[in-house]
């Protein structure tokens, strides 16, 4: 039943006084951010912009490499220019060397915790004490005169002592040469190796983090943090690449490749030339032709060179199984070559789907960033999903007689938007996934939504705020902020990609709405493209660009563990009395709805009470008090003087007043979003902004004016905020249904 307060008076406002105390120091949950974030400087500034003293370092690598199938071995020279663009005179360089990962004895084994659990944990334990060594084979590193240059290894990083150092503005080279085994992704795991074939000697290399890499020297310092789960961070440069492979593989490697007269044959090259201005995927190699190529294996050797400009990594994939297709996509500036790279037994869903998804992958993407600016987008088909510049190491194949279910589907639709999407976020907005792994995972797990929805709106999409609700309402030991260091992250899958994705959509749909989030997000990007942008910049300029104060939010999603829990706590419907007819009919409503005490009502149907036995007992207070007394009709003539026609009219209109009492049950505070539905089947949506919070974070109240009776209340009625216990947002509440036995 509806509880009905008559208001036999103006409405008068009043203010209220916050029921918690205020600390000695400032716990509100609208405060800056000036403990949780680094003071602006003048290489970043307080807009979330590089500064003018903003600098970043370039390297550029030319090198040899070559597959040696027969031994199983990377090996390769390399020669590296090293641009110090910084204010800084440095004396040495810190080199990555992310193979070491695998070498025995490894930094990343002694480390790793173990049990006897399960079998995965034994699984885990065996392959940490496999007697394979991957590990980088340092041949030499010299400068430009081949002088021998002294260098200390320190487990995955290797610091190089510069004979002479290199001050502001100039460069350094020098010459590595090296070589490692190649592990077997079905037997020592990885992001990198040979893949083979379910019973087959055949399969594919899938290469990647194979040369010594310069770490990151910027406004922060040195990058030098240990290779043991968390990703990567590099420099942009310019590469020159030379693989020397076996005669029959195909070869696909970021960049551009320069030698096609003598990798491929004439047929081919008209085939690319067709594919360059298809909007469909052409068949460079068919499969047919790639069927050929496994018959035999060639004792000769062919060399592939490759050319990428301004890309911050390298890798590259080779197999004689490879079918290749490709297709034009076309931006305003350039005309992107989408190709895919697979083996029969991943037709018919690769033929059918890879190369399309990264055409539409690209347009999706650059539409809420920037126009994809590189020559050439590649998903190669492997047992691991990982992204390079350019470059996509993806996974997902139907079953051995062709079908394939649903699931199986849409794992290779997304994972290879997933991974393409990647050259956005972090191959070319370019962040530190050493250190913050969710400007990468995260961002690119929430534009791959925007793609999902872009390819079907009727689908599910990556970063639903549902998705969240079990992780955020579980236990808090078991979880960490996003602010936390990628390697020391609690459930990483949730932390770095599904809550910062699910955040980005919550301000995107619920606090700023498309039209702010977009241009902000654009602006973003469009930024810190070809940069290194920390957690910081994105913070300061979604702020700026948006005008919005988003610190309460990123406080409470970023650095906390807190979880939303906003509750309908209680209701109340105020109907203004204002003349004679409206106070009679309150007081037939309160005489109506007014119950009586047990006691009472068995009195009055069992007895015969002493003044209805004897008359002569009954006197004028006996009689039945009128519904409005003199005394309340003088009041209501006193206030009709008070009010001015306009005001009379409105109150006559049958307006009732809601006043909601809302609480916040979590930590974390959001926007209202409101639904009323009324008794004649209409309804109406109301957003406050989070604000409303501002004086009291814990609960508050907001009164809605209506001229028809309201039927329900739902707080949040189309899951926007990631709340965890939807049972106390309805009014009047629902009873929860439970489906018990063999539903789920």
């Amino acid at each position: 039943m509806k509880r009905k307060i008559f208001l036999g008076f103006a409405m008068i406002a009043v203010c209220s006084v916050n029921s918690f105390s205020q600390l000695h120091t400032n716990q509100n949950i609208f405060r800056q951010l000036t403990e949780e974030l680094p003071s602006p400087n003048s290489y970043r500034t307080a807009s979330g912009r590089p500064g003018p003293d903003y600098f970043q370092q370039q390297v550029d690598y030319v090198m040899n490499i070559v597959l040696d199938e027969q031994e199983q071995t990377i090996s390769g020279t390399e020669a590296i220019t090293y641009h110090n663009n910084s204010p800084e005179t440095l004396s040495y360089l810190w080199i990555q060397l992310d193979q070491n990962i695998r070498e025995q004895n490894s930094f990343g084994s002694k480390i790793a915790a173990s049990s006897m659990n399960n079998r995965e944990h034994i699984s885990k334990i065996m392959r940490m004490n496999d007697d394979f060594d991957g590990g980088f084979k340092i041949e030499s590193v010299t400068d430009i005169a081949g002088n021998s240059i002294e260098t200390v290894k320190n487990h995955t990083i290797m610091k190089v002592i510069l004979t002479n150092p290199v001050g502001p503005g100039k460069t350094a080279k020098l010459n590595i040469k090296w070589h490692y085994n190649i592990n077997n992704l079905k037997k020592n795991w990885g992001r990198s190796g040979y893949d083979p074939y379910e019973g087959q000697d055949e399969g594919v290399y899938a290469i990647a983090q194979f040369y010594p890499r310069l770490c990151v020297y910027n406004d922060y310092g040195w990058q030098i943090k240990q290779f043991v789960s968390a990703e990567f961070a590099l420099e942009f440069g310019n590469f020159d690449v030379t693989i020397t492979a076996p005669a029959d593989h195909i070869v696909a490697a970021t960049g551009e490749l320069q030698n096609s007269k003598e990798a491929l044959s004439t047929q081919m090259i008209q085939r690319l030339e067709q594919a360059r201005k298809s909007d469909k995927p052409v068949f460079i190699v068919t499969e047919d032709e790639a069927g050929e190529n496994e018959k035999s294996r060639s004792e000769n050797s062919r060399k592939w060179h490759f050319k990428a400009e301004m890309v911050r990594d390298f890798a590259f994939a080779s197999s004689r199984k490879f079918i290749w297709d490709a297709m034009s996509v076309p931006f305003e500036k350039n005309n992107v070559l989408a190709m895919s790279f697979y083996a029969k037994e991943s037709n018919p869903l690769w033929s059918k789907f890879s190369t399309k998804t990264i055409a539409h992958t690209l347009r999706s993407y650059s539409k809420y960033t920037f126009d994809y600016p590189y020559p050439v987008a590649q998903s190669v088909d492997a047992s691991m999903g990982m992204e390079y510049p350019m470059i996509a190491f993806n996974g997902g194949r139907p079953n051995p007689d062709g079908s394939y279910e649903k699931g199986t589907r849409d794992w290779v639709i997304g994972v290879i938007r997933h991974e393409v999407g990647h050259n956005y976020f972090p191959m070319i907005v370019n962040s530190d996934e050493r250190q913050w792994q969710w400007m990468d995972e995260g961002f690119n797990v929430f534009v791959q939504g925007l793609a999902d929805r872009d390819w079907d709106t009727g689908q599910d999409f990556s970063g639903m705020p549902v998705e969240m609700i079990g992780y955020m309402d579980s236990d808090k030991n078991t979880i960490v902020p996003i602010m936390t260091d990628a390697d020391a992250l609690l459930q990483g899958g949730m932390n770095s990609y599904r809550k910062p994705a699910v955040g980005l959509t919550i301000l995107r749909e619920t606090i700023l709405g498309r039209e702010l989030f977009d241009q902000a997000f654009r602006e973003y990007a469009r930024t810190w493209m070809f940069r290194h942008p920390q957690p910081a910049d994105f913070f300061r300029i979604m702020e700026d660009a948006s005008g919005v104060d988003l610190d309460w939010f990123w406080r409470g999603w970023f650095f906390t563990t807190e979880h939303v829990d906003l509750a309908i706590d209680n209701v109340k419907v105020y109907q203004p009395v204002f003349d004679e007819e409206s106070a009679r009919r309150a007081a037939e409503y309160k005489k109506q709805n007014t119950r009586k005490h047990i006691a009472t009502i068995r009195d009055q149907a069992v007895l015969v009470s002493m003044i209805d036995r004897d008359p002569e007992l009954r006197d004028k207070y006996n009689e039945p008090e009128p519904l409005v007394s003199e005394a309340e009709l003088k009041m209501l003539e006193d206030l009709k003087e008070k009010l001015t026609p306009g005001e009379i009219d409105q109150l006559r209109s049958g307006q009732l007043f809601y006043e909601i009492s809302f609480k916040s049950e979590g930590g974390l505070i959001m926007p209202l979003i409101i639904e009323f539905e009324f008794e004649d089947g209409t309804t109406d949506e109301v957003r406050i902004p989070a604000e409303i919070w501002m004086k009291n974070a814990k609960e508050v109240s907001k009164v809605f004016i209506y001229s028809k009776e309201v039927k329900n209340i739902v707080l949040d009625p189309h899951l926007e905020t990631a709340d965890v216990n939807m049972v106390n947002n309805f009014w009047p509440r629902r009873t929860e249904r439970i489906f018990f036995g063999t539903l789920k």
